[in-house]
């Protein structure tokens, strides 16, 4: 274990630990991080000395905010090699994770959003605590929920995937656990006492998260699920905004108002990336669709102007392009969403 890597990886008492290791910048994924964890679950998975995995981070800050942001779009400003490669890695991280044959447990202990969902997501056992933060705010900055979004938002309860996705609302563990984003529920102060038994008993965390799990509490969201599964059930954008008028309640018209405030492109790539990800057979599928998505997205206007109004300017005041949902039509959809030619397709490590 090097101390001042951004990926602490060792072994201990039976649970091979992956401790992200990047404050400064909460933990966000870059191409090593995702190397580093690929490589370590790759020898874990055939050692028996390795009975589960806990992914966990420094420091409290957060979890993991998402990926290299700031990278992407430079990337996407040319010809995209460098966040296709980055893709490419991440989503192999993914799917690695989603297929693993040993338990992993994902500590979400702080914020969590776009590449700390990806990695926590496929975990079996997934701890929230009173300091956890969920999100995938994509729309918001002209990209999409990728990470297996289109797999994992999709098969929420009812419509409740497809209103995060489109809005980007912020959770906590209250919501994130009543919806099954998480598994349990444990207060920060507990985190230890969960390390401390899961190395006596390393098969089983789901166990020993069961043994220490807490009531987060009654959660806000359980009141508009109705709404939510009513509303948002439709296949266009343009028939939710209506729904969303009609319905002229406080909740519904501020959800309305949130979505006035997105990408409409994002908007619609987003709804078609949950549709089509519902119907899809493999976790495998869903990353392939994601990457020759992403690869085209970041490289329109509404991405890069989403990362300089949100994360390079920080004025919070993007000029989307199109303007409104009008403007975006199936033609432009249709060749953000080919398929790739098979030497160019995204494939899993083997």
């Amino acid at each position: 274990m090097i101390a001042d890597s951004e990926v602490l990886t060792r072994v201990k008492s039976g649970v091979g630990r992956i401790t992200l290791n990047r404050p400064k910048a909460l933990h966000a994924l870059n191409h090593a991080m995702c190397d580093s964890m690929i490589k370590a679950l790759l020898a874990w998975r055939a050692d028996d000395a390795v009975k589960s995995v806990l992914i966990d981070h420094s420091g409290e800050r957060g979890f993991c905010a998402g990926g290299d942001i700031r990278m992407i779009a430079e990337s996407g400003a040319g010809d995209a090699s460098e966040a296709k490669a980055f893709f490419d890695i991440e989503y192999k991280l993914n799917h690695l994770l989603f297929e693993y044959p040993k338990p992993v447990t994902a500590i979400v202990d702080g914020i969590v959003m776009g590449g700390g969902v990806g990695i926590s997501e496929p975990a079996e056992v997934r701890i929230a605590t009173e300091r956890t933060t969920y999100a995938m705010p994509e729309t918001g900055i002209g990209l999409f929920p990728d990470v297996g979004g289109g797999w994992f938002l999709s098969r929420m309860p009812g419509e409740t995937g497809t209103w995060l996705a489109l809005t980007g609302a912020r959770l906590k563990a209250a919501d994130t656990v009543f919806l099954g984003i998480h598994s349990h529920y444990l207060p920060s102060d507990k985190l230890e006492a969960f390390r401390a038994i899961l190395a006596v008993d390393p098969a089983h965390p789901a166990d020993v998260a069961d043994g220490l799990g807490d009531d987060p509490g009654e959660a806000p969201v359980e009141v508009h699920v109705e709404a939510i599964d009513r509303l948002f059930a439709f296949d266009t954008i343009e028939a939710i905004v209506v729904a969303l008028e009609a319905e002229g309640s406080d909740w519904a018209l501020a959800q309305l108002a949130t979505l006035n405030t997105k990408s409409p492109q994002s908007l619609k790539v987003t709804l078609r990336q949950l549709r089509t990800g519902r119907t899809l057979d493999s976790f495998a599928q869903n990353m392939a669709m994601e990457y020759a998505l992403g690869g085209r997205v970041v490289r329109t206007h509404d991405f890069q102007e989403g990362v300089r109004a949100v994360i390079v300017d920080k004025d919070n005041a993007p000029k989307w392009s199109p303007a409104d949902l009008a403007g975006v039509d199936e033609t432009t959809l249709e060749v953000l969403f080919a398929p790739l030619p098979a030497a160019e397709a995204w494939t899993p490590l083997a």
